[in-house]
């Protein structure tokens, strides 16, 4: 059965997982605020669909921005049903490599950005008693690999938030889900910022480059747009959702890893504990 028409705020619009939801929800008559730093290539929607695709430009990192740009959302669609925070960035290199500019970076974009949108997004939502933010993170979330160790970090940032965050705004009726999405056809990769490579890591660079050059098979976006429909059509959505054979099996691999690893050192960790009167 074919839900009523919903509303949606998506940053991070322009291009890649975000242009494909924001078509996905165009397609189906639901009423959008399109937001990205650089709304030029959205004009084709916008001409498209006069009636019910609003874009605004926003950067967001920039948190009065942010709180100025819901807020007209909020005005024009009159109801703010699905929330998603889209807009990221990618760093490549390892630890060591990273200059204190690139992390904070980093983290600007990918946690912080969320952080304020969600931040401004809530007051809405909590007023109208619903509403849905969906934080799209990454498989990147699920552990730390090297030379995205930053990208991870601000992705696990990402879940830590949106996990109170979730527990915060269901006493108000407000849905929280992170999605963790495998590979897909975006720029993410080609519009990524490498840090300067230093010697000492040349052979793990090599050694990283030659198993990659075996190949991987990223999907269209729109099997990601298509994913986030059922999900927010749904009356009972996850906190977390996997998207893709390959990050559905990789988490349950390293979760597995995880609990074997506990087990080994359940003597050690129980010992540690205690307790003693205050003193």
């Amino acid at each position: 059965m074919r839900t009523p028409a919903k509303t949606w705020f998506i940053t991070g619009a322009s291009r890649g997982l975000g242009r494909a939801f924001t078509e996905a929800a165009l397609g189906r008559g639901d009423h959008v605020a399109a937001v990205a730093r650089d709304t030029t290539p959205l004009a084709d929607l916008a001409a498209r669909h006069p009636e019910i695709l609003h874009v605004l430009d926003l950067d967001v990192t920039d948190r009065a921005a942010v709180q100025k740009v819901v807020a007209e959302a909020h005005t024009r669609l009159g109801h703010l049903d699905v929330v998603v925070n889209n807009a990221g960035s990618m760093y490549s290199g390892m630890i060591e490599e990273f200059t204190e500019e690139q992390a904070r970076a980093q983290f600007e974009v990918n946690f912080f950005g969320a952080l304020w949108v969600s931040q401004a997004a809530m007051p809405y939502l909590r007023a109208q008693g619903s509403g849905h933010i969906v934080q799209i993170s990454s498989i990147a979330a699920l552990g730390g690999f090297p030379t995205t160790g930053l990208y991870s970090a601000s992705k696990f940032a990402l879940e830590g938030m949106s996990e109170a965050l979730a527990q915060e705004a269901a006493a108000f009726g407000v849905k929280v889900t992170m999605v963790q999405p495998g590979g897909y056809w975006t720029d993410l990769y080609t519009s990524m910022t490498n840090a300067a490579p230093a010697a000492p890591y040349a052979d793990l660079r090599k050694a990283l480059e030659a198993q990659w050059a075996e190949g991987s098979i990223d999907s269209s976006p729109h099997l990601a747009a298509a994913a986030l429909l059922e999900l927010v059509d749904s009356p009972a959505p996850p906190l977390r959702l996997l998207l893709g054979s390959m990050v559905y099996d990789l988490a349950f691999a390293i979760s597995e890893q995880r609990m074997e690893t506990w087990k080994a050192w359940e003597e050690v960790s129980r010992a540690a504990e205690h307790a003693i009167p205050a003193p």
